[in-house]
């Protein structure tokens, strides 16, 4: 597949973005693109936990929307537009207690208006524990 983005992106911007964020808080951290895909990790421990000592769902979404924002935005010139949410789903598959969970997101439709990108989130053993879908809006900057 063709390079998708609009403009060069390194790892070391990505942790500047997650500072003061919900991301820095549980711990996401961007580990690599490739020509169309970007790909991201979060540790399973406390901060992501339920109650019964598994990963919460929620989570699962914040590392999904997280990873598909950043590739959406990326995709664009970002002088001129930007991307915004706007409808997140997730299909939590297997749970998982600890260790880290790699999520990577995929682009399914890039369109003018809306874009829609898959994102895979796998355990340690490369077991698939979530599967979500996010749709952006890319609209003009006013």
């Amino acid at each position: 597949m063709k390079k998708i983005w609009f403009k060069a992106f390194d790892l070391i911007h990505s942790d500047y973005m997650m500072k003061n964020t919900i991301m820095e808080q549980i711990g996401i951290k961007i580990t690599g693109f490739t020509n169309d895909s970007i790909t991201g990790t979060m540790p399973v421990d406390k901060r992501t936990h339920q109650p019964y000592g598994i990963l919460h769902g929620g989570a699962s979404v914040v590392l999904a929307e997280t990873l598909g924002s950043l590739a959406a935005q990326l995709t664009v010139d970002d002088s001129k537009y930007q991307t915004v949410g706007l409808e997140v789903n997730a299909n939590h598959i297997k749970s998982v207690r600890s260790g880290i969970v790699t999520g990577i997101a995929t682009p399914i439709h890039l369109g003018k208006k809306t874009q829609v990108w898959g994102i895979k989130i796998t355990d340690e053993s490369n077991v698939l524990i979530c599967i979500s879908r996010l749709t952006m809006a890319v609209i003009e900057k006013r």
